[in-house]
């Protein structure tokens, strides 16, 4: 039997990292090659299901030669490279990132290695003084590019304000928002295609937002879910976990996730139930399947209601 190839081989290349050879194949990004030797690169825009969009521009390296740092997760490697990912100017330029992004937005219900790599580059948020006064409600919305008001210099600008609760299917907390990206990305062309929101205003003033600033229902969201899908930060968040959270009753050490097939149609979509306390909290789907590749429709992520209404209960 002959063989059959899928896709045109690639040839390899040879990195140097951190003294280190590494051989990837080309067309690779430095992120891939630094993984495959086991090298902590911080991310933060950068998912697999996504195209970067090399905006948060905390997995920077130094490659020698080039003029700039370079962003990790999109540059391509190249043969006979030779990169630093722990010299003084990349640690300086990662801690300096994470320090302007913890001191403007609330870092709180990021991932765990987040803070962990806020402690190993000694980034120290309160040197910029402390947080200004949350803005109020659609202030930040209101603003204009190119009105730019001079700030005091006694308390470090943040993104807060009051979260925008309009529907019943998740909220937009965007005090926790960093500007990632990702939700853009998988509103569009990455997976949904529906583009309801995007980047609006300029300088510290931008921020995610729909059409002309309209509320979700009156927006083209279709609630597909999957802006929540990929948000690391917890800008955005099921309606569910959200009012467990304000009750104090969100548990993950209690919660349990069980792999099932979504039962709305034939595609076969892999399903995430996270559930707590014999009730389903929220609906993920895992990044590495063929069929969603994280990704799902609005019956996919919200539809689980009806499990939850069983006989004799209200």
């Amino acid at each position: 039997m002959s063989s059959v190839f899928l896709d045109a081989p690639r040839r390899l290349v040879d990195v140097s990292i951190d003294g280190q050879t590494v051989r990837v194949p080309e067309g690779g990004t430095l992120l891939e090659a630094c993984r495959q030797l086991g090298i902590d690169t911080p991310t933060l825009c950068y998912l697999e299901n996504l195209t970067p969009v090399n905006v948060c521009r905390v997995c920077v390296v130094e490659v020698e030669g080039s003029r700039t740092l370079v962003p990790a997760c999109s540059r391509k490697a190249e043969a006979g490279m030779t990169v630093h990912t722990d010299s003084p100017r990349v640690r300086t330029s990662r801690r300096m990132v994470l320090e302007f992004l913890t001191s403007s937005a609330d870092l709180e219900l990021a991932a765990p290695e987040v803070r962990r790599w806020i402690e190993q580059y000694g980034a120290d948020p309160g040197r910029y003084g402390p947080p200004a006064s949350p803005r109020a409600a659609g202030e930040r919305d209101a603003t204009r590019p190119g009105e730019h008001h001079p700030a005091s210099g006694a308390e470090a600008e943040t993104v807060a304000q009051p979260v925008k609760y309009d529907n019943d299917s998740y909220v937009r907390d965007y005090t926790r928002c960093i500007l990632c990206y990702k939700c853009v990305e998988a509103c569009g062309e990455d997976a949904q295609n529906t583009f309801a929101i995007a980047v609006a205003g300029r300088g510290f003033d931008a921020r995610i937002s729909t059409e002309f600033d309209v509320g979700l229902p009156d927006s083209a969201c279709v609630y597909c879910g999957n802006c929540i899908g990929v948000c690391p930060t917890g800008a955005l968040m099921f309606a569910s976990e959200y009012k467990m959270r304000q009750a104090g009753d969100w548990d993950e050490s209690k919660q349990t996730v069980t792999t099932t097939i979504c039962p709305y149609c034939g595609v076969g979509c892999n399903l995430e139930l996270h559930v707590q306390d014999n009730r389903i909290v929220k609906v993920t789907s895992p990044l590495d399947h063929d069929v969603t590749h994280g990704h799902l429709c609005v019956k996919g992520r919200f539809g689980f209601e009806f499990v939850q209404r069983r006989a004799g209960e209200s």
